[in-house]
């Protein structure tokens, strides 16, 4: 168990270390602090994304009994990923960090000028998302490892494929930091994050109810009221803020549909210097102000 922490441990912060070593020394980019971080940051969530979903598929896919049957790669994961939500804490926050430093950026003049101010208010930004994380790390982790006692792989398998929708939000706010906002790939990607999103994180839970009820043959409106209390709460805590974000992703994503058709193509700005292309937002992506922003102009 120790071993599977470790490796997670050194495994995603070592890739946003290497990532952001290559992108700011392969001759062909060169790019800056800023830019590295951010992109590496969202490769990293990438990454984490498609193993996860990947992970859940060999998992749910392999359980016939969807009690009963066990996987070893179900708690062999979990150990392996906890790591990256503490990671990913400190990646939004470099993401924030370096946001807040771009000249000519929209909150330039209210940006923190030291680290300790620059936490406090990210803190106070990012808080749904860094709440989030810590209850991964110090509820969900147990709750999955220890408290289930080996039944249900093939839920936990399905709660791994929720990450499906994370790469599209991460190439979206890629696209956004090199104002590509008129491009037909963000629209593009903007509908697959919407539709991704709304499949693997919305219809997730009420999936998970039906799947219940066909197995223990309970009609589907009566299996809330034939489960546990405990599983009814964890399901209504986890799908409260993926309904949240849900709706700021609809919100942008009308305003993309309807407000940017009718805009001006950005004019090119060779003579703006490459860190005032940076977007803003953390690592995954689902920050209070900037997704709701970033579907519009994302």
């Amino acid at each position: 168990m120790l071993t599977i922490l470790a490796a997670g441990s050194v495994f995603f912060p070592g890739l946003f270390l290497l990532s952001k070593q290559c992108l700011k020394s392969i001759p062909a980019l060169r790019w800056s602090e800023g830019d590295a971080v951010i992109v590496s940051a969202r490769l990293v969530s990438s990454v984490q994304a498609v193993m996860a979903s990947s992970a859940g598929y060999i998992i749910a896919s392999s359980c016939e009994d969807i009690i009963e049957d066990q996987h070893w790669l179900t708690s062999t994961y979990i150990m392996f990923a906890v790591p990256y939500f503490v990671y990913d804490i400190y990646a939004m926050f470099m993401c924030y960090w370096y946001k807040l430093r771009v000249k000519g950026h929209e909150e330039a003049s209210a940006a923190p000028q030291h680290m300790s101010s620059a936490l406090t208010s990210y803190l106070r930004r990012e808080f749904l998302m860094v709440l989030h994380h810590v209850v991964m790390v110090t509820v969900c982790f147990p709750v999955s490892v220890f408290w289930r006692q080996g039944k249900g792989d093939y839920f936990q398998g399905i709660m791994f494929m929720a990450e499906l929708s994370t790469p599209s939000v991460c190439l979206g706010k890629i696209l956004i930091q090199y104002k590509q906002q008129h491009t037909l790939l963000h629209k593009v990607n903007g509908a697959l994050m919407l539709i991704t999103f709304f499949i693997c994180r919305v219809l997730l839970f009420p999936y998970l109810y039906y799947a219940y009820g066909r197995y223990a043959s309970i009609p589907f409106h009566m299996v809330p009221f034939s489960v546990p209390w405990h599983c009814n709460l964890g399901a209504a805590l986890l799908m409260a803020p993926q309904l949240y974000w849900f709706s700021l992703i609809c919100r942008g994503a009308l305003r993309l549909f309807t407000g940017t058709s009718r805009s001006r193509r950005p004019r090119s700005s060779t003579a703006a210097p490459k860190e005032s292309q940076m977007g803003g937002g953390g690592a995954n992506g689902y920050s209070t102000r900037s997704t709701e922003h970033e579907l519009a102009t994302h």
